[in-house]
């Protein structure tokens, strides 16, 4: 029994109602049960609306996420370890290290107080795995009906750690394109479990933060000129996004693209492209060709980059359309990797 409630939470069989968005006992008493019993840093402690941080010597980078997934748990992660990874990885390919941040919930009147605990104990482990801390969050209840069980959005906020800019408008004609592991794991990974598709195996949502591997990648070279990770639309729109920015073409070598056979086979049965399917825990590195293998030994390394591989190149409109995606395909020839018309996965991040 806590301080603020008379009825202790039933974890095992209590639910959100409404009571615990109104602002009062219960509300305080969600907090301090589950909120609280997981979240806890000298920022967060204070218990503020805000929260007031240690100045920062160098360019600051934020950003911000919402996550919608469904299921709300699925093989390899959940919405919690989403929600904070996706974070965390979109400060780091700022060429930032992430250090703080606030969280959201817009929780659904009827959601199991036990899955809450899940989802909350998962972001904090993935919270002290990315060696960031959530200093400051809201939540809100509404109605049954209205929430799909519950919503999260975070924003992350980072300090740079990059010497040079890196940016979408940064790849140069000449830079190789590398990758640091399979695609279309998640994406894959959530349809199949949404749907009680199997195909032979359990395809698992490489969900995972890689603000390590991006400061190891930096050490290693650090004239990177893009850092990104291609979660919705995957690596074919991401790498569609940053030849429209910089102005530049992109030549990829198919047999060089790493896919893992169940994945693969799932979107041949599908009738999907892996290139187009989402990751949660894969990045994207353009580097001069002169840095790349030293690139691709520091992704090699990390426990989430075994797989990594050189992809392709950046070329001049001499070699590829500027603004294009080509493939160079397992028969020799080529094909246009185009963006992404329409949706293929609803609700996947």
């Amino acid at each position: 029994m806590t301080d603020f409630y008379m009825r202790p939470l039933d974890m095992k069989n209590g639910a959100v109602d409404l009571t615990h968005g109104a602002g009062g006992r219960a509300t305080a008493q969600l907090i301090h049960d589950v909120f609280g019993r997981h979240f806890t840093n000298a920022w967060l402690d204070e218990g503020h609306d805000g929260a007031l941080l240690p100045p920062m010597t160098r360019p600051v980078a934020v950003s911000c996420d919402g996550h919608v997934v469904r299921p709300l748990f699925f093989p390899g992660g959940d919405i919690g370890r989403l929600s904070v990874a996706g974070t965390v990885n979109d400060v780091a390919m700022c060429g930032a290290r992430p250090l703080y941040l606030t969280a959201s919930f817009i929780l659904e009147e009827g959601f199991p107080l036990k899955d809450l605990d899940a989802v909350v104990a998962s972001m904090a482990k993935t919270c002290e795995e990315a060696g960031v801390a959530i200093v400051t969050g809201d939540t809100k209840v509404v109605e049954r009906g209205h929430g799909d069980g519950v919503y999260i959005a975070i924003s992350g906020i980072g300090e740079k750690i990059s010497e040079g800019t890196i940016s979408g408008r940064a790849a140069r004609p000449g830079d190789a394109v590398l990758i640091s592991g399979t695609m279309g794991d998640h994406g894959t990974a959530i349809l199949s479990f949404r749907e009680g598709m199997s195909f032979g195996t359990t395809v698992e949502s490489d969900c995972a933060p890689l603000n390590e591997m991006v400061e190891a990648v930096l050490s290693a070279a650090p004239h990177v000129h893009v850092l990104r990770d291609p979660t919705r639309g995957g690596l074919a729109a991401t790498l569609n996004e940053i030849a429209s920015q910089s102005n530049v073409g992109i030549l990829l070598e198919e047999s060089t693209v790493p896919v893992r056979p169940e994945v693969r086979s799932a979107c041949e049965f599908l009738g999907l492209d892996p290139l187009y399917v989402a990751n949660e825990g894969k990045m994207i590195v353009i580097v001069p060709e002169d840095e790349a293998d030293a690139a691709l030994a520091a992704m090699r390394a990390s426990p989430y980059g075994e797989n990594a591989a050189r992809i392709g190149r950046v070329t001049d409109d001499s070699d590829v359309p500027v603004g294009m995606v080509e493939m160079v395909t397992l028969m020799g020839g080529r094909r246009t990797v185009d963006w992404l018309a329409g949706e293929q996965l609803p609700r996947i991040c």
